[in-house]
């Protein structure tokens, strides 16, 4: 599988042909390609940054693929117009759902999606799909 930075970001599913809830295993293709970085996060977690483009987030318990995040050189869109570099103001005009979380300092949108702004430009910087399951206090058990 080759990385397509222009895939369609469609929460709740993923980006283009990487879909969320696939193991470690289904992905190894990319999971191996050159300049690809991974760190264990909080014992349960691994997250893998491939080429600037991708964060790609699974659960050590199941090996399943939990959350994909936009990086820098992603160049999909969400809802067809969305993608790195717009602004707060047209984003909220594409999709009013997105609600402000003052606590985790995102946007959310309960359409399966939140979105990360540059502090300085107020542009997005992140954007992150993940699975309903996220959500709920047994997401830990890994029964999804």
């Amino acid at each position: 599988m080759l990385l397509d930075i222009t895939a369609p970001i469609i929460p709740f599913k993923g980006f283009g042909e990487i879909k969320l809830y696939s193991t470690r295993d289904e992905l190894s293709d990319l999971l191996s390609l050159n300049n690809v970085e991974a760190m264990v996060i909080n014992e349960n977690w691994i997250r893998y940054d491939i080429q600037n483009s991708v964060e790609l987030f699974f659960h050590l318990g199941n090996n399943k693929l939990f959350r994909i995040t936009t990086l820098d050189n992603y160049k999909g869109r969400l809802f067809e117009k969305i993608g790195v570099g717009t602004t707060e103001q047209e984003m909220l005009e594409i999709e009013p759902s997105f609600v402000y979380n003052e606590f985790e300092e995102v946007w959310e949108s309960d359409k399966g999606v939140f979105i990360e702004m540059d502090a300085e430009t107020n542009k997005v910087r992140w954007i992150s799909v993940y699975i309903p399951e996220l959500d709920l206090e047994s997401f830990e058990e890994c029964n999804w």
